[in-house]
């Protein structure tokens, strides 16, 4: 048997590129985005009931390479330093026989403007133009398991860094968000205090200076010891 699914909408995030984009929901409350429903499913009654629930789950797909990549029985989860195999069902790595993944958001309500109906959500850890298969409400007593066991994943996501800026950074994000409407800054605080580079990156200690997306600019960065450095923000 075979399935074929279309979208109900796609993702739009503050993540322009996979680098620097948290590795589970929830870790960078700044990072707030919102669900675009094609027009077909543009109906408010279809989310009738939904503002008494504070989170959903995104069912959605990884695109871009993911569709085309194919997949392999065992992955190199970001967790274990890139350096241990474990086996693709027991990861959440993109690259599956059927790359479709979940993350649980706050959700902030409905929006519609002029591009349509939307779901304003909080907390994604989701790429610009993700397709969307399916919102459905995060039922805390039954979706929440207090006595789960979580495997490899025991170590805690956020690493206590400091994060400076430069003036010229922060002039940038002033000409990038003069309003504070993307929350800017902290979300380049909230996704550099995580240490967004590969667990492999301790092999190459030399390597000091970074770049990553957020919208449309580029954030140069540096790192020294646990601290860091915001170099520019920039027009991409």
């Amino acid at each position: 048997m075979s399935f074929a699914f279309a979208p109900i909408g796609h993702i739009r995030s503050p993540y322009t590129d996979k680098f620097g984009i948290p590795r589970q929901p929830g870790l960078v409350t700044a990072a707030e985005a919102r669900i675009e429903l094609l027009p077909e499913f543009a109906r408010e009654e279809a989310f009738k009931g939904l503002e008494g629930f504070s989170h959903v789950w995104i069912l959605f797909v990884f695109h871009a390479d993911c569709l085309t990549a194919g997949w392999s029985p065992t992955v190199r989860p970001p967790r274990l330093g890139g350096r241990e195999s474990v086996g693709v069902f027991a990861s959440r790595a993109p690259y599956r026989p059927n790359p479709i993944g979940i993350s649980a958001v706050e959700q902030l309500g409905l929006i519609r403007d002029a591009r349509g109906l939307a779901l304003e959500v909080r907390g994604v850890d989701l790429l610009d133009g993700t397709p969307v298969l399916d919102i459905k409400p995060y039922v805390p007593y039954a979706d929440s398991i207090p006595k789960a066991r979580s495997g490899f994943a025991t170590a805690p996501e956020i690493v206590a860094a400091d994060v400076t800026f430069s003036v010229e950074a922060l002039q940038g994000i002033a000409e990038a968000d003069p309003t504070g409407t993307l929350r800017l800054r902290a979300l380049i605080e909230q996704v550099l205090a995580q240490d967004p580079r590969p667990g492999y990156m301790d092999r190459y200690p030399e390597r000091r200076e970074f770049g990553l997306r957020l919208y449309d600019r580029n954030i140069r960065w540096r790192i020294d010891e646990s601290a860091m450095y915001v170099v520019a923000v920039e027009p991409i």
